[in-house]
């Protein structure tokens, strides 16, 4: 008597599920790559503000070293430009995240980003975070 032989069970193919999971970590892997890639790029505009103001905030500092009379609110940026390094002839400037062009107050000690009509620029919220701003 003859045994019935065993069918041998061979997978050939991905199940639509295991293509599906697959699809969808493939997804998360993308999406959390796109947040980090977008906190990066805000990131590195607050890490250039803060570079900027430093700049102009030693600028300043060096202003007011060689005119000890000059009181802060007035000084103006065109007094301030002989002082920024490497040569500088405009003022700098900063970007904001919406990609707008801010100007640098120079005439309060330490200097804040411009807004616009004086209001101080901190998306941070906070001037003690190195971000945005010298900090007090």
């Amino acid at each position: 008597m003859k045994t019935p032989c065993q069918p041998t069970v061979t997978r050939k193919a991905f199940t639509l599920l295991e293509m599906t999971i697959v699809i969808m970590v493939l997804l998360a892997l993308i999406k959390t790559g796109l947040f980090v890639s977008t906190k990066m790029d805000e990131w590195k505009l607050g890490r250039d503000a803060a570079e900027t103001l430093r700049t102009v905030y030693s600028a300043q500092r060096m202003y007011l070293a060689d005119n000890p009379t000059v009181a802060v609110a007035d000084i103006t940026s065109t007094v301030i430009i002989p002082y920024l390094p490497n040569g500088a002839t405009v003022m700098p400037t900063v970007r904001s995240l919406v990609n707008t062009q801010l100007s640098v107050l120079v005439n309060v000690s330490p200097p804040v980003i411009n807004a616009g009509s004086g209001v101080t620029y901190d998306p941070s919220g906070s001037n003690k975070d190195s971000l945005w701003d010298v900090g007090e």
